[in-house]
């Protein structure tokens, strides 16, 4: 059931819900969660279950905007360095999450069993008012945070609208649980990617996955360099985190990158002919190629890809799934720039193609 978040009855509704340990389709400004209590082991087991996810791999945790999201991130760490104390202030509330040594005996079934747990604060105006709804307390209980990975089928694309959510685990769960599922309606997600996501565990910031917050930006907010997981392979090893195997965020479709000249090469018409057997193929592109004449619509179905990164990520995973619903056998999309604005993008993109 969708529900506007705009009804105070609504919000109400959700807050009861989550107490009593049920899921809901959360909007945030990366993509839309299927949230549950951390704290709740049960809650948090539905998800997994939901999403056909292995418990192994962990969830994120969101917390409330209370302070900045201080307390809601100590009540879930046992200690915050320094330097992810200066990330949290330069990008609180917002598209950034720490991996944080995880405190005793607090979302260990969220956290998948590590002693480490994922923690951000979003800046989503309708998932922070249900997270400050739910830090006050109802008959002696409080909420200190949502887990809440992105609402699809494990593996699979990200939902950035609430009817993808309500379309997705309409599929995943029971047909009673599907019937009863909220979807609070907080419109198209603004960023439309996954957050950065920073391991704050190794003494140094390592960025586990790219994101919206680019990596010179969270050097300069924290005063030092940070790292990547390969230069520090001789090290501690990187804990796992929410959306870094190396298949992910994948349509039903194959996904195939390619070079500009390859898929200029692939749509001339002397060239159509060898792929058209095969099924009908979406292309995703920021240059359109000079064709003679357009591709026959039975066989092919081309979208502009915008010529910046932001606008692409806004709309990636939407873009995918309008694949999909087309009914496309194969998605060709042209490898995007290799500089840091575009490594959110790029690392989506990557992981899609893996899955093929």
């Amino acid at each position: 059931m969708v529900l506007d978040p705009h009804d105070p009855a609504a919000l109400a509704r959700c807050e009861r819900a989550l107490r009593a340990g049920q899921l809901l389709g959360l909007p945030t400004e990366t993509v839309y969660g299927l949230a549950a209590d951390a704290c709740n082991a049960q809650a948090v087991a539905q998800i997994f279950s939901a999403k056909g996810r292995p418990a192994d791999h962990p969830l994120i945790v969101h917390v409330a905007d209370l302070d900045g999201g201080l307390s809601g991130a100590r009540y879930f760490s046992r200690d915050i360095p320094d330097f992810a104390m200066a990330l949290m202030q330069a990008f609180w509330p917002g598209p950034l999450t720490l991996i944080l040594p995880r405190q005793v005996g607090v979302a260990a079934q969220a956290a998948g069993g590590q002693d480490s747990v994922g923690v951000r604060c979003p800046a989503h105006p309708v998932a922070q008012a249900l997270l400050r709804a739910l830090r006050q307390s109802a008959g002696g209980q409080v909420v200190w945070g949502l887990a809440a990975p992105s609402a699809n089928r494990f593996g699979r694309v990200s939902p950035t609208t609430a009817a993808h959510v309500h379309t997705e685990m309409n599929a995943g769960l029971a047909p009673n649980a599907a019937q009863a599922l909220l979807v609070l309606d907080g419109g198209p997600c603004g960023v439309g990617i996954e957050s950065t996501i920073v391991d704050c565990t190794r003494g140094v910031p390592v960025l586990l996955r790219p994101g919206a917050v680019g990596m010179a930006a969270l050097a300069q907010a924290c005063g030092q360099r940070v790292w990547t997981p390969q230069e520090l392979a001789a090290g501690a090893p990187a804990p796992r985190a929410s959306g870094t195997l190396a298949a992910h965020y994948a349509p039903q479709a194959r996904v195939r990158l390619w070079p500009l000249a390859d898929v200029q090469a692939a749509l001339q018409p002397s060239a159509r002919a060898a792929h058209e057997g095969g099924g009908r193929i979406g292309v995703y592109m920021r240059s359109r190629p000079a064709l003679d004449q357009a591709p026959d619509a039975a066989h092919w179905l081309l979208r502009a890809m915008p010529p910046d990164a932001a606008r692409t990520a806004h709309e990636l995973f939407a873009v995918l799934r309008a694949f999909d619903d087309a009914g496309v056998a194969q998605i060709w999309i042209e490898a995007v720039p290799d500089s840091e604005d575009w490594a959110g993008v790029a690392d989506r993109l990557q992981r899609a193609s893996a899955a093929a």
